[in-house]
């Protein structure tokens, strides 16, 4: 079975984010940085070489796949800032539909312009997903 390539490590946060370029993206980075350290209470780490994660929780697939990986996080992309919301978007339609200008994937929600979304509805988001995923894996 292959291994995942992306892993919790100890590469420094804050390192990360002073390379981050252009300089609009890092300062979103730095909002959703403090914004999900005070939602989760808890420190952020480096997952790969460009993600930062929050949490950690254990998944087991019914092929006997298994891993770990975080509950919540960013990344700066070059088309968009990217946010984990690890239990998809299914069961948070009414916060979605208050939140302001975005694209999804399964997990991923990509926000071109931070300013064109409502943090304090990102915020709840956020909060609602991580309980989410504290009721899915303990």
């Amino acid at each position: 079975m292959t291994e995942l390539k992306t892993r919790e490590n100890d590469a420094s946060v804050q390192a990360f984010l002073d390379s981050v370029m252009p300089a609009r993206r890092r300062d979103d980075c730095l909002v959703i940085d403090a914004l999900m350290r005070r939602v989760t209470g808890w420190e952020p780490k480096m997952w790969g070489d460009s993600i930062v994660g929050f949490g950690r929780y254990h998944y087991k697939y019914n092929s006997g796949r298994e891993g770990d990986w975080f509950i919540t996080g960013y990344a700066p992309r070059k088309a968009a800032l990217t946010i984990y919301i690890m239990p998809g978007f299914g069961n948070f339609g009414p916060l979605m539909d208050r939140l302001g200008t975005y694209r999804t994937g399964r997990a991923c929600l990509y926000v071109t312009r931070l300013e064109n979304i409502d943090l304090d509805v990102l915020e709840d988001l956020v909060r609602e997903s991580v309980e989410t995923m504290h009721r899915i894996y303990g």
